[in-house]
């Protein structure tokens, strides 16, 4: 079941068959090489975000399509484990309706956060939000102002002096917002501008859309 211009993806040969990661277009075969999969069983081929199988079982082939996976893209890097021997590390990146971006810090002595300068021209002011954390004792914290979008003017309103952890976050205001949800059967049908985003199994160059 080829499909012109697919990426091929196999089984991992050294997980056995039909386990481990499912690897792209690596020494396991591409699109139409059904000779090249780890069992000669399974041949699996992207397209338009789905992927889509022929199964062989004792035999016996299932022809054409028999069922699609709508397959959940994670943005995130997998490293060799900082302080575990022979373990790696995998993490995925934090998602949400927005181009969110965030700083984070802690002040002591003073009652003001400094946001890089940036932010002005990065970050729609009125999406920050501010967590604060007191380091020690209850300080009674609260915003008392944002100014410019990149200062931060906290008070104390028992008037100990402050010392806390804080997490600021906000929208990138540069670009289209974000359409979370919207009518389609793939990332080609979405309403926006997709030139500004960068979505797994698809390629977004000039003149092209899915």
């Amino acid at each position: 079941m080829p499909h012109g211009g697919c990426q091929g993806l196999y089984p991992d040969p050294e997980a056995g068959c039909g386990g481990g990661v499912w690897q792209q277009d690596k020494t396991f075969g591409r699109a139409d090489d059904k000779e090249q999969d780890c069992c000669n069983d399974i041949s699996c081929h992207l397209k338009n975000g789905l992927f889509e199988a022929d199964l062989t079982v004792e035999g016996t082939t299932f022809a054409d399509v028999i069922g699609t996976i709508n397959v959940q893209s994670w943005k995130g890097f997998d490293i060799q484990h900082p302080s575990k021997k022979n373990h790696r590390l995998r993490y995925v990146c934090l998602e949400g309706p927005e181009a969110g971006v965030y700083a984070r810090g802690r002040i002591t002595g003073t009652n003001t956060i400094h946001l890089p300068d940036y932010w002005r021209d990065l970050v729609d002011a009125e999406t920050i939000s501010v967590h604060l954390t007191p380091i020690g004792a209850n300080q009674g914290l609260c915003v008392e102002e944002i100014k410019w979008g990149t200062q931060i003017l906290i008070k104390s309103e028992n008037g100990t002096a402050i010392d806390c952890f804080y997490s600021v976050y906000g929208a990138r205001k540069d670009g289209e917002p974000l359409i979370p949800e919207y009518e389609g059967e793939s990332p080609a049908d979405y309403p926006g501008d997709s030139a500004q985003f960068s979505i797994a199994g698809y390629d977004y160059g000039p003149g092209t859309k899915g």
